[in-house]
C-alpha cells in the first residue's frame, strides 16, 4: 500500500503531539484550550513521506480519559498504530483503554514508542521495557518492535521511522470496496473557498466534480476541490487524509459522524447485528438490554444491546448481539466499532459489524444465531443466502447487497450469476436488480399452489380462479412482477395454466355431478327451445326450482363450454341459435352494406327486449360497428 494511516495512542502526556512534531515539524495542537492546558482535546493531523515514498497520514489521539471517544472517532481507518508508553510513567490506565480499543478495531500491525527516555536512567528504562513486556502479551503488538525515542534530544527518531519503514512494508493489501465512504471528523470554512469536511478515507474513491451525499440527511453536494496532505489533487482514494470542499453546502448541515459517500448508495438503520467481545477488564457481567454508547465511524450513538442466545454476558464471552440505536447509522458488513457504557463511561468491547441493516429478531432463534455466527467466515454464497433469506419475498436490490455483504463488485457479481444458474436465488426485476432466496420463492410457489387447490375444492364447476382473486390473497407483495415471474415459473413447470384472467391447475378439469349433469341438459334443453325469445335466467331458476349457486355454476359451465352466449346481465341465448342468426346478419349486410336497427328486428321478428341486447352483442363481439342509426359489418368474414 502506498497509502497509510498511522495513528498515534496511549495515556495523557506521554507525548504523543511531541513525536509527531518531531517527525514531521507540524503542531498538532491547533486549539486554543490545547495549547492553554497543555492536552490534546481534539484530534490532531499531520503527514510525513517515508524514504520508500509511502504517504502516511498521522491521527494524534487524545489521551485523556475524558476524551477517549474522541480518540475511538481517530482509530477509525488506522493501518498501523504506534502505542506511546513515557519510559518514567509506563503502562498506565489509557495505555491500557487505548490497548484494548484498538484490538477490538480489528488493528494489527504497529510499534510500541518508548518515549521520554532522556527522563530516565538505564535502570528506570530496563523497568519501563518489562512493564511494556508484560503489557502486550495476548495483544496485537506481542513481539512487535519497542522503540526508545526522546523527542526533545531527538535520539531514536531515525530508528522509529525505519521501523515504520519496515512495518509499512509488510502491510497486507487493505480488504477491498468500491464504496466511497469518509466519515466526518471535522467540518471548518475557509474564506474564499466555503465549507471543508475532512477525513480517513476508509474506502473507494473520489474525483473533483462528482455529486456526494451526506448520511444519514442525504444532503447531496458537488465536490469542489480535494486536497490529501495538504496537496491539491483530482482523485483522492482510500487510506489517506483527505480533505474535501463543497459548493453550496453549509458548515451547520455536516457534524462529525456524519459520512459522506456517493448518493443513494449506504443504507441508514437503527438496528444492526454484530459479533461481540465482552472485554475480559470489566468487572461485572453485561445484561440483555444493557444501556450503551455505541462508536462506528466517528460516530457516537446511544442505544442498547440486545443479547441474542443469553441472558447475561460474563467478561472475556463473545456473542451475536444486536444493537437498538436512537439515531440511525450507514454501516457496512464487516465495519468495526466499539461499545462504551453509558455511566459511568468506559469502554466495555465490541467486534465486528455482521449485519448492517437489521430487523428485531425474537430470542434464542437458532436460524438468525447460526446464521450470523456463519457471516463470520466471510463465505458468499452462504453470506448472500443468508440476507435473502431473512429479506423473504421482498429480496434485496443489489445496492442493499453491496451494503449488507460487502463483497467486492467483482466478485459479487460473479457470485450472483453462479447462483442464478442453479437457482438458488431468482431475479424478480431485472431493472432494479432485486434477487429473492430461491428456497423462499419456492415456499411462495407452495402457497400460490395451496390458494388455487383450495380454489378448485369451494367451486368445482368454475374453469379456474381469477388471476386478481388470487393476487388479492397476498396483499403483502406489492410487486406485479413478483407474481408475472412466479406465474411463468409455475406454468413452466406443468403445474399451472393460465387462460386470460383466469388461473388453474394444470390436472384440473370442470366435472358436473350426476345431478348437476341433469341440471346442465334441462337449461340447455330450455335455451334451445325458446330461440331469440329466452326466458330470463331468474326464470329459469324458478321454473326448474334450482338454487342460484348450483344453476350459476352449471350455467358458468355451459359458457365454459360455449354452449350458452351471454348477452348482458340475466340473458342467455343458445350458441347455436346465436350462430345460425350471426350468418343471416352477414348475408344481409353483404348484400346492403348496412342495416338499421328496424331492419334487424324485421330480420329477427323478436320484439325490441331482445333485439337492443343482441345488437349490441354483435357489436361487443366486433362482427358490426355502428355508424351513426346504422351497422356495418367491422371484420372480414
Amino acid at each position: 500500500m502506498d497509502n497509510i494511516i498511522l495513528g498515534t495512542a496511549g495515556h495523557i502526556d506521554h507525548g504523543k503531539t511531541s513525536l509527531v512534531k518531531a517527525l514531521t515539524g507540524i503542531e498538532t495542537d491547533r486549539l486554543k484550550e490545547e495549547k492553554e492546558r497543555g492536552i490534546t482535546i481534539e484530534l490532531g493531523f499531520a503527514s510525513l513521506d517515508l524514504a520508500s515514498g509511502k504517504h502516511i497520514g498521522i491521527v494524534d489521539m487524545p489521551g485523556h480519559e475524558k476524551f477517549v471517544k474522541n480518540m475511538v472517532a481517530g482509530s477509525s481507518g488506522i493501518d498501523v498504530v504506534a502505542m506511546v508508553i513515557a519510559a518514567d510513567e509506563g503502562v498506565m490506565p489509557q495505555t491500557r483503554e487505548h490497548m484494548e480499543i484498538c484490538n477490538l478495531m480489528g488493528i494489527e500491525h504497529g510499534m510500541i514508542a518508548l518515549t521520554k527516555t532522556d527522563l530516565v536512567d538505564e535502570d528506570l528504562l530496563e523497568l519501563a521495557m518489562e512493564d511494556i513486556n508484560d503489557f502486550v502479551q495476548g495483544t496485537f503488538l506481542e513481539e512487535k518492535p519497542v522503540v526508545p525515542v526522546s523527542s526533545t534530544t531527538g535520539q531514536g527518531l531515525d530508528l522509529f521511522l525505519s521501523t515504520l519503514e519496515n512495518i509499512c512494508a509488510e502491510l497486507p493489501e487493505r480488504k477491498f470496496s468500491s464504496i466511497f465512504r469518509l466519515p466526518v471528523d471535522r467540518v471548518f470554512s475557509m474564506k474564499g473557498f466555503g465549507t471543508v469536511i475532512t477525513g480517513t478515507l476508509t474506502s473507494g474513491s473520489i474525483r473533483v466534480g462528482e455529486d456526494i451525499m451526506v448520511y444519514p440527511r442525504k444532503i447531496v453536494s458537488k465536490v469542489r476541490g480535494i486536497q490529501v496532505h495538504s496537496s491539491g489533487v483530482d482523485q483522492a482514494s482510500a487510506g489517506t487524509r483527505t480533505a474535501i470542499n463543497f459548493q453550496g453546502l453549509d458548515k451547520e448541515a455536516v457534524l462529525r459522524g456524519d459520512i459522506l459517500s456517493t448518493p443513494d448508495t449506504l443504507i441508514e438503520s437503527y438496528m444492526v447485528d454484530a459479533h461481540f467481545h465482552f472485554l475480559k477488564s470489566n468487572a461485572k457481567p453485561a445484561k440483555n438490554r444493557t444501556r450503551i454508547r455505541f462508536h462506528s465511524g466517528t460516530s457516537e450513538i446511544l442505544g442498547y444491546m440486545i443479547l441474542l442466545d443469553r441472558e447475561e454476558l460474563l467478561p472475556g464471552d463473545e456473542a451475536p448481539v444486536q444493537f437498538r440505536l436512537e439515531s440511525p447509522v450507514c454501516c457496512i458488513k464487516d465495519d468495526r466499532y466499539v461499545v462504551r457504557s453509558y455511566s459511568p463511561v468506559r469502554t466495555i468491547g465490541g467486534g465486528a459489524i455482521l449485519n448492517p441493516v437489521s430487523q428485531k429478531h425474537k430470542l434464542n432463534d437458532q436460524n438468525v444465531i447460526q446464521g450470523l455466527e456463519a457471516l463470520i467466515l466471510e463465505e458468499p454464497e452462504q453470506t448472500l443466502e443468508f440476507f435473502l433469506s431473512q429479506k423473504g419475498f421482498q429480496g434485496l436490490s443489489l445496492t442493499e447487497l453491496r451494503v449488507m455483504t460487502n463483497i467486492p463488485d467483482k466478485k459479487l457479481a460473479a457470485t450472483l450469476q453462479k447462483m442464478l444458474a442453479r437457482q438458488d436465488i431468482i431475479q424478480t426485476d431485472k431493472d432494479r436488480q432485486i434477487y429473492v432466496s430461491g428456497p423462499v420463492f419456492d415456499e411462495f410457489k407452495g402457497k400460490i399452489i395451496e390458494k388455487i387447490k383450495a380454489f378448485h375444492e369451494v367451486n368445482p364447476l368454475k374453469e379456474g380462479m381469477p388471476t386478481q382473486e388470487l393476487k388479492s390473497k397476498f396483499q403483502y407483495i406489492e410487486d406485479v412482477r413478483f407474481f408475472n415471474i412466479l406465474f411463468t415459473r409455475l406454468a413452466k413447470e406443468n403445474l399451472i395454466v393460465q387462460d386470460k384472467n383466469l388461473i388453474k391447475m394444470a390436472d384440473f378439469t370442470v366435472a358436473l355431478k350426476v345431478d348437476q349433469h341433469e341440471i346442465k341438459e334441462k337449461i340447455i334443453k330450455i335455451y334451445q327451445g325458446s330461440g331469440l325469445t329466452p326466458p330470463f335466467f331468474r326464470t329459469v331458476c324458478q321454473d326448474l326450482n334450482l338454487d342460484q349457486k348450483t344453476a350459476k355454476d352449471v350455467l358458468h359451465v355451459l359458457i365454459e363450454e360455449k354452449a350458452i352466449v351471454k348477452t348482458k346481465d340475466d340473458l342467455y341465448f343458445d350458441a347455436g341459435i346465436i350462430q345460425d342468426l350471426e350468418n343471416r346478419v352477414i348475408e344481409f349486410l353483404k348484400a346492403n352494406e348496412q342495416m338499421s336497427t328496424p331492419e334487424f328486428k324485421d330480420l329477427t321478428g323478436i320484439s325490441r327486449k331482445f333485439v337492443i341486447p343482441l345488437i349490441e352483442y354483435f357489436d361487443s363481439t366486433h362482427l358490426t360497428i355502428r355508424v351513426g342509426d346504422v351497422r356495418q359489418l367491422r371484420r372480414k368474414v
